[in-house]
């Protein structure tokens, strides 16, 4: 995933790996879109884990910041890789129907 991100391959956005916003570490992060990528491993079925990962993605939500949450085994499977960065390139494109993506949070902070 990440060789496909990291380059600006995708819709020309520019993704970070390993991102830290708040308190939380983000898999991978476009600013201009104000979009997270969260790989999601088997651990993630927990109840446990899905309890935080709604907490995470609440408080993501709250600061503008949508988060699309992916399945590690989906990343692995070739065959899977091209649709998911399709869905991705969707999510990260500016919107015209509302103006593109949220606009920064003041004070500078992304």
């Amino acid at each position: 995933m990440w060789q496909e991100l990291r380059l600006g391959q995708l819709k020309g956005c520019q993704f970070r790996r390993q991102h830290p916003i708040g308190p939380y570490i983000l898999d991978f992060y476009c600013s201009t879109a104000r979009l997270a990528i969260e790989i999601d491993g088997a651990s993630h079925s927990s109840d446990v884990q899905a309890k935080h990962d709604e907490k995470r993605d609440h408080w993501l939500r709250d600061k503008g910041i949508r988060v699309v949450r992916v399945a590690a085994v989906d990343v692995l499977r070739d065959e899977n890789l091209e649709s998911l960065l399709n869905h991705i390139a969707l999510m990260a494109a500016p919107s015209t129907a509302f103006g593109g993506p949220p606009p920064p949070l003041r004070g500078g902070g992304t």
